[in-house]
């Protein structure tokens, strides 16, 4: 959606090194927002998006309005239904919906082989893959690895809402979530027990308000009730007025 960054770039770069020709879409989504105007704020920088673009090797970028993408009122729409319910799902009612949707739009306009999504947004990945999978859409979906700054930080578009003191404290989520991910390579399967620690961490922040921080399931992003493989230990915080989301994927070591 724009306002590009080191993680974009880390998307695009992956795409050069493995495409002949690589389409970069900015689109800031309408039907995709649910609070109360986090759409029209939403950063648009496209001339330095563009720049951002150029540097990085992009052929072509497909930066299209509102109006050309809904040219009419959209009563088509794609439901992924059990991956899209929980966390992001919860908290953001129609989101996945209004994603999904748009992505498919996207996919029909530019007909990639491939297509790149960060980690970081580990749900919206699920969702694409899972839809692409039903759906039979003819397009590889490639994860990429979540970048982050030094202190752990997840890069996003958001973060510079951040005042000062806020980006100070920001980093407090990354290492709830790795200590949940330590918790649970040691041995811990009781996915309680890893949110209480968790939570106990952020809550020693003030400005920090939890949203949600779950255990779920790999892809199908259902809680569990208790772990024994592959986990995505995944948070959505507030900080002041800028909402922060972050995940980790985590590996139960089982004992004999």
């Amino acid at each position: 959606m724009g306002a590009l960054h080191a993680g974009h770039g880390a998307l695009i770069d992956q795409a050069r090194a493995q495409s002949a020709s690589v389409v970069l879409s900015i689109f800031v989504n309408p039907i995709q927002f649910n609070q109360g105007g986090d759409f029209e704020r939403y950063p648009r920088p496209l001339a330095a998006d563009l720049a951002f673009a150029e540097a990085h090797g992009v052929d072509a970028v497909f930066a299209p309005s509102v109006e050309e993408i809904y040219p009419q009122p959209q009563v088509t729409f794609v439901d992924v239904g059990r991956v899209a319910e929980h966390m992001e799902g919860q908290f953001r009612p129609g989101h996945f919906r209004g994603v999904a949707t748009v992505v498919l739009k996207l996919f029909q306009i530019v007909q990639p082989d491939r297509a790149y999504f960060g980690e970081k947004d580990a749900q919206q990945l699920a969702v694409i893959r899972r839809m692409v999978s039903d759906l039979n859409v003819a397009v590889e979906i490639v994860a990429v690895p979540t970048v982050r700054e030094p202190d752990g930080l997840a890069l996003s578009s958001r973060n510079r809402h951040l005042s000062a003191e806020e980006r100070a404290v920001a980093p407090r989520l990354y290492q709830a979530l790795a200590a949940a991910a330590r918790s649970i390579a040691a041995g811990e399967t009781d996915p309680q027990a890893v949110k209480r620690a968790a939570h106990a961490l952020l809550a020693e922040e003030p400005r920090m308000r939890v949203e949600y921080l779950e255990i779920a399931d790999d892809p199908e992003m259902q809680p569990v009730a208790r772990i024994a493989g592959p986990v995505r230990v995944a948070a959505a915080v507030w900080v002041g007025g800028t909402r922060l989301i972050d995940n980790l994927l985590c590996q139960a070591t089982l004992h004999k």
